[in-house]
């Protein structure tokens, strides 16, 4: 198989969360092209289930499509080599204030494969004891617990359409709730 070649990469602006390139590529035909590239340093995210086989979601608002969503909590790496599961484990207490007893990765997704780097590990959370949320403080989350049932009718609805949160309660569903 030809290869592609990577000529240039320009950084076009460096944001909080990502840094924008534009990337000058050789495709194997021998034509120049230029694609955008947007650089991320990774993310974590965990299904919290309760003891009674509930996942705990987090609602909050959204500037990008600017409205509420339903998620399963997430956030950032500090840092592109923090593990994702201490970020899981840290995102977990944040958003919803619970800490689990037992903490396993489910599945890694990779968001925008076109334009982006972005990876995202997702772990599963069980054990859980309740605490206080240690929101950051431009963030406003509420916690509200479904079934596996309630949220597929919600992502078949188009009720719930983040990429990360259909993947994983999907993912959970297969793995774990076989008769349902």
């Amino acid at each position: 198989m030809e290869e592609f070649k990577r000529l240039e990469r320009n950084l076009v602006a460096h944001g909080a969360i990502i840094d924008y390139y534009q990337d000058t590529i050789q495709i194997p035909n021998g034509n120049v092209a230029k694609w955008d590239f947007i650089k991320h340093k990774g993310a974590a995210a965990v299904i919290p289930v309760d003891h009674e086989g509930r996942l705990i979601m987090v609602k909050q608002y959204r500037n990008a499509i600017d409205r509420d969503t339903l998620e399963i909590p997430a956030g950032g790496l500090n840092g592109e080599n923090e593990p994702t599961k201490d970020a899981a484990i840290r995102e977990l207490k944040e958003e919803t204030g619970y800490t689990a007893q037992h903490i396993e990765l489910l599945l890694t997704l990779c968001t925008t494969v076109a334009y982006s780097n972005e990876k995202i590990d997702i772990y599963l959370a069980t054990g859980l004891s309740a605490g206080e949320q240690h929101l950051d403080e431009d963030e406003y989350v509420q916690t509200i617990a479904y079934t596996v049932e309630e949220l597929t009718e919600m992502i078949y609805a188009g009720e719930i359409q983040d990429a990360k949160t259909i993947a994983a309660v999907f993912a959970y569903k297969d793995k774990y709730c076989k008769d349902k």
